[in-house]
């Protein structure tokens, strides 16, 4: 028998599933929330405990340290900002490791260097237990709707078995390889982003202060060959001057960071990343970083001494 849940199919028995979740952040708590919504059981850990009480009130259990999230668990998810938080989850005093038990399922979803992810997956199975890094993309949105897309690296066996989890929190699943890929994977996405962000906001400017309505450009854009997913998602954003956070300017300087420590450990040049990495740092040293990524357009606008929407019926 199976069941019809959030357009997606799934067994009886994977509802009754027990998952800690650790790291309730602007990703991180929509996906708990989805998985509540599927029927499982939600156990869910954030160092700001207050974030923990709107999955309490739908239904999830609150534990006081990561260590009691991923106790007596089948799959332990984490969603945290950075390297140094993740060491912390994992390594800290009362960290997942202390009660990682074998058979259990490890998912984290943070983006954090592939080197760090295979440290960590070498020692989560050295307990017998299993680790994908499976990153996403698709912002605040799509962790609220349940589209994200994952981008996994580690064994495919243990991605089927626990298939149903990830459909409950996105539409697309794309193996990469083995543990770490799933991280590189992310980062070569996010270098992506970044320059995607950084073009548009440049081709709004020269199109603005040569007087070209910022409105009659983004449509030109959307169905010209400059067309992108992020003019799609943030040109209307910039012209309505609308930084309300989807993904953090900050959060995006961090990745970039990440993928230019990755790109000199390879050996590729990437002059393009550098640039749009160095853009991103001076919108997060003007007070941006707490802003939508497409806050990097502030910038220009300071540059050419103008908004980009100034004059534009934003009705």
């Amino acid at each position: 028998m199976n069941i019809i849940c959030r357009n997606h199919t799934t067994k009886v028995e994977s509802f009754m599933k027990k998952i800690g979740f650790i790291g309730l952040g602007t990703m991180g708590a929509p996906m708990a929330s989805n998985l509540l919504r599927g029927g499982y059981q939600v156990t869910v850990y954030n160092r700001t405990a207050a974030k923990c009480q709107p999955l309490v009130d739908e239904g999830a259990l609150a534990a006081a340290t990561p260590a009691e999230a991923a106790a007596d668990k089948d799959v332990i998810i984490t969603m945290i900002s950075n390297d140094d938080s993740i060491r912390e989850v994992f390594y800290g005093k009362d960290g997942i490791l202390e009660t990682l038990q074998p058979g259990v399922a490890v998912i984290d979803s943070s983006t954090i260097s592939p080197g760090l992810v295979r440290e960590i997956a070498a020692v989560v199975e050295e307990r017998g237990a299993s680790f994908l890094d499976a990153p996403v993309t698709g912002s605040k949105p799509a962790a609220i709707d349940g589209t994200l897309v994952f981008m996994v690296g580690g064994s495919a066996g243990v991605i089927e078995t626990h298939r149903d989890v990830f459909d409950t929190m996105g539409r697309l699943l794309l193996h990469m390889g083995g543990n770490g890929s799933g991280a590189a994977a992310k980062l070569a996405h996010n270098t992506m982003v970044g320059i995607h962000n950084v073009a548009l906001a440049e081709g709004f400017s020269i199109a603005v202060k040569s007087g070209v309505p910022a409105d009659k450009f983004l449509e030109l854009v959307q169905n010209g060959s400059a067309g992108s997913k992020q003019a799609e998602l943030k040109g209307r954003k910039i012209i309505g001057d609308d930084f309300s956070n989807q993904f953090s300017l900050g959060l995006m300087l961090k990745d970039l960071k990440l993928a230019s420590a990755l790109s000199d450990s390879t050996g590729v040049p990437a002059p393009m990343l550098g640039l749009a990495k160095s853009l991103f740092q001076a919108g997060y040293t003007k007070g941006f970083g707490d802003e939508d990524l497409s806050a990097v357009v502030k910038t220009y606008e300071e540059w050419i001494g103008q908004k980009i929407g100034a004059g534009v019926d934003k009705e």
